[in-house]
């Protein structure tokens, strides 16, 4: 998988944001030398899935450039989206060109109520994102075809950890569409990881350690074989390499692996195998409980 952050400029400013993403953060856009880049190294190296992510991916100017290349050369490609970003009067053709593209869209939706989803995304964000939900069911996301697939992706509220189960996904399918008449085809689940924003609100709760040490108890040794850094390179917005989005935001590249394979206008598939991961206490949130990552659980 190759993970591409576009930027931090985001129209929304969520509690618990991990890579602080917001409206006042168009400095960090991805540049246009960088984009090129990247649309070489994924003709070079042809991964399987093209993870487009952000902010609000959706808001680059070369994101679209991004879609048709990694489309044409038969990548998978995903769209990390907030939902809200598809209301935006200049966005009003995004879900077409999505669907168009066969684009899965990962949505973020952290419940099937409005008033935790609201407490955690903001005033209004449950509505909007309902409406955007409708939007993209008329599109023929949601309605189990592959070509436009609509995965959900939420998140607890603060520091419980996220334990999805089939039984939820039901009661989350059976609320949204008896309530709103919402479709969508998968329900995923990600920890809240100890960085950024959610470790401000932890540090200010004096809830830090506690957070960490529920994390650590809750190690899980069957969810290493599915974590995301295994299979994913994640660009930054400047070009850098990582391990995965979480490191990124932690300015932790990848190791130095004595084979070169730091550089993206140059990095072969043959160093990514079997490169050594840079790791930290942060990633016990990906190996606690049912495992986290941005595809949802590593475990059963």
């Amino acid at each position: 998988m190759l993970q591409l952050n576009l930027g931090r400029l985001c129209n929304m400013h969520c509690h618990h944001c991990h890579v602080d993403a917001g409206p006042d953060q168009g400095h960090t856009q991805m540049g246009d030398a960088v984009v090129e880049q990247c649309l070489s190294a994924i003709e070079r190296l042809r991964p399987e899935v093209v993870d487009l992510t952000g902010g609000a991916p959706e808001l680059h100017g070369r994101f679209r450039d991004l879609v048709r290349a990694a489309r044409s050369l038969g990548c998978h490609v995903i769209d990390r989206c907030n939902l809200t970003v598809l209301l935006l009067p200049a966005m009003a053709d995004l879900g077409a060109f999505l669907a168009a593209q066969s684009v899965e869209i990962v949505a973020s939706l952290p419940d099937p109520e409005a008033g935790p989803t609201d407490a955690q995304r903001g005033e209004g964000t449950w509505a909007a994102s309902i409406e955007a939900l409708q939007k993209l069911n008329a599109l023929g996301y949601g309605q189990g075809d592959p070509a436009r697939a609509l995965t959900l992706m939420s998140n607890p509220a603060g520091t419980r950890l996220q334990q999805l189960t089939s039984c939820d996904e039901q009661r989350w399918q059976r609320q949204l569409l008896e309530a709103h008449g919402v479709r969508f085809d998968r329900l995923i689940g990600l920890n809240n990881m100890p960085i950024a924003r959610f470790l401000q609100q932890l540090q200010r709760d004096g809830h830090v350690n506690c957070y960490l040490k529920l994390l650590q108890g809750a190690f899980n040794p069957g969810a290493l074989g599915g974590l995301m850094c295994r299979d994913t390179l994640s660009v930054a917005p400047d070009g850098r390499l990582h391990d995965c989005d979480f490191n990124q935001m932690l300015d932790l590249p990848r190791a130095a692996d004595g084979k070169g394979g730091t550089s993206l206008a140059s990095i072969t598939n043959a160093e990514l195998e079997g490169s050594p991961i840079t790791w930290g206490n942060h990633c016990y949130g990906c190996t606690a409980g049912q495992g986290s990552s941005c595809a949802g659980a590593t475990a059963a």
